[in-house]
């Protein structure tokens, strides 16, 4: 009894201590994985993300926000029971990916454009993946097939709006939007002209640089997380018990895991199962890349947690995001234009 009470006071000293333990005792794989998350980050997460994430800034500071609100309010309000402003990290949140919705979504909180329940339930719908990563990386990198990316960037999309839909009228028993207030234009922000462009330009790429250093964090960070869980064979032991259940690959299970860990990586493994109906291959995938893997929710609790918002509306979401996206997919290939038996 002692011992489970000592386990749960210093749970946290004891997983790092080990981290750095097995850190020793496999520099070398830890070395590769390391090498690996830098090079996965600086040639294709910068390139794709840091632009968005600077676009974002600028946009923040001009009245292109408080002119979409008012467009988009009578849409934004009677679907996703939020204030018309959700229309801009919902937009950039599917063209930029993980996590620049996130970031946006925090900085209209913090500049009092919506709620905290808003806020919240906004994070669930539109911070997604994005059209270079799921049609680049996962269509034509992993799976050699432009098709199958259209496919799970269409279901990732509309899972997505789908998710938004059932959070707004769920929310609508409970709390009353902000929607209808009177929207300023950016009330907390000045308005970037020809005297402070400077300034404001610098100050956008000041914050996406340190934005952009911590995703490379954990993406660096979690490589060598799944290279050390790769060589204890932890994730093999963990997938055999499961694989035998449920009668699935076993190789499909262990990319599985890795995906809920760190999704790129998962996503890689799962695509380069061989199996005959590869239609799985690509539903488990559509999953990860909905719920996006405990990195990239890391990664948006670390943005979100200086706002105060809470992070378990957003795991729900995301989780529920995965399953239906997987559920659509499914369909699809019921169609028999889409069938990929092999």
């Amino acid at each position: 009894m002692k011992i489970i009470v000592f386990v749960k006071r210093n749970l946290f000293a004891i997983v790092f201590l080990l981290f750095v333990i097995f850190l020793v005792v496999f520099s070398n794989s830890s070395l590769l994985a390391t090498k690996k998350g830098l090079n996965l980050w600086a040639n294709n997460v910068v390139p794709s993300l840091f632009p968005f994430l600077v676009a974002a800034q600028l946009l923040s500071h001009t009245n292109f926000i408080y002119y979409l609100s008012k467009l988009c309010n009578s849409y934004m309000k009677p679907l996703f029971n939020v204030p018309g402003i959700g229309a801009f990290p919902f937009i950039m949140g599917i063209i930029s990916g993980y996590p620049v919705g996130a970031k946006i979504i925090s900085s209209l909180y913090s500049n009092h454009d919506c709620t905290k329940n808003e806020a919240e339930r906004m994070l669930c719908f539109c911070n997604n993946s994005g059209p270079l990563f799921i049609l680049g990386t996962v269509g034509n990198g992993f799976y050699g097939s432009s098709i199958i990316g259209y496919i799970l960037l269409f279901t990732h999309i509309l899972a997505s709006i789908i998710v938004g839909i059932i959070f707004g009228q769920f929310s609508k028993f409970k709390f009353k939007s902000t929607s209808d207030k009177q929207l300023h234009s950016n009330p907390n922000l000045e308005n970037v002209n020809i005297n402070n462009l400077g300034e404001v330009l610098g100050n956008s790429i000041i914050n996406s640089i340190k934005t952009i250093l911590v995703i490379g964090g954990f993406v660096t960070l979690f490589s060598v997380i799944l290279s050390i869980l790769g060589k204890t064979k932890l994730l093999v032991i963990i997938a055999s018990p499961i694989s035998k259940l449920l009668h699935i690959n076993s190789n499909i299970v262990v990319g599985f895991i890795s995906g809920i860990i760190e999704f790129t990586n998962g996503l890689s493994m799962i695509s380069s199962v061989h199996l005959k109906n590869l239609s799985i291959n690509v539903c488990v995938s559509a999953f990860i890349l909905g719920f996006g893997g405990i990195s990239v929710l890391l990664q948006t609790l670390s943005i979100i947690s200086k706002s105060k918002l809470s992070i378990k509306p957003y795991i729900l979401g995301k989780v529920l995001q995965g399953i239906i996206a997987s559920f659509l997919t499914f369909m699809i290939f019921k169609i028999p234009f889409f069938n990929l038996d092999i």
